[in-house]
């Protein structure tokens, strides 16, 4: 390999493209991030079968009566939300004066497209059912395609999710967005045979993976966080409630 390929020089039939002030500004952040910050990563796998047949069960009723479709990303940040209740320590932020635990819990939603992912923010998170939260993360998606999002929509946020299922990703390690402490993945579920009380059934199974602030966690409180998302995960049946 020559010098110039090494360093990533342009050669002769390369396509140079101009960068976006948009993508500029997503460098620098993350740049920002993974040099500040000290980033450790957990994951276990999560059996949402029953989540999805509830899902399943509701969707076509949910479609009609409220016009727009009930995914499985409200069930998901309804089981987030419920535990950082349970551990505020993921609710906080580093800051020069010592750490700061977020009193209200706005969760930033990652949103892709071809070129950049933003991240707006589904506020007080903590005060929704998941119909609420299917409401507002609908409008939220809407306007993020057609470009109207707001300012405000895009502050605030304590808590970062990504549905990373959504590209088929099976396990991904992404970066926090800061002053954020973690974020959490929900992967790709996949069914595949699983050995429950000595027999072998076919279950719908999911990766979920956090990524941490290890100056303000440790792998014991966030291990204990995602077992509590992966208890709330488990937890849905055919009778739970979603407004």
């Amino acid at each position: 390999m020559s010098q110039n390929e090494e360093s990533g020089a342009t050669l002769s039939g390369d396509q140079l493209l101009a960068i976006s002030p948009m993508r500029q500004a997503i460098a620098s952040r993350m740049q920002q991030s993974v040099t500040e910050i000290p980033h450790a990563w957990l994951m276990i796998e999560v059996d949402v079968t029953n989540l999805v047949n509830l899902r399943q069960k509701l969707k076509e009723t949910f479609l009609l009566k409220e016009g727009l479709p009930l995914t499985i990303s409200p069930f998901v940040i309804k089981g987030i939300v419920n535990a950082l209740k349970e551990f505020p320590l993921i609710n906080a932020s580093w800051t020069p004066e010592g750490i700061a635990v977020k009193r209200h819990i706005h969760v930033s939603v990652a949103v892709g497209s071809e070129d950049a992912v933003i991240t707006p923010v589904l506020h007080h998170a903590d005060r929704k059912s998941i119909a609420g939260l299917a409401f507002e993360l609908f409008d939220l998606l809407k306007r993020a395609k057609a470009g109207t999002l707001r300012m405000a929509d895009m502050q605030g946020g304590t808590f970062t999710f990504h549905n990373t299922g959504t590209i088929g990703s099976m396990l991904s390690y992404p970066i926090i967005q800061q002053p954020q402490a973690a974020n959490l993945t929900f992967e790709n579920i996949v069914r595949k045979p699983v050995v429950i009380q000595e027999m072998i059934a076919i279950r719908s199974m999911v990766s979920i993976c956090l990524s941490f602030d290890h100056r303000i966690l440790d792998g014991m409180i966030c291990g204990r966080f995602l077992q509590r998302v992966k208890y709330y995960l488990e937890k849905y049946d055919m009778e739970t409630m979603i407004y």
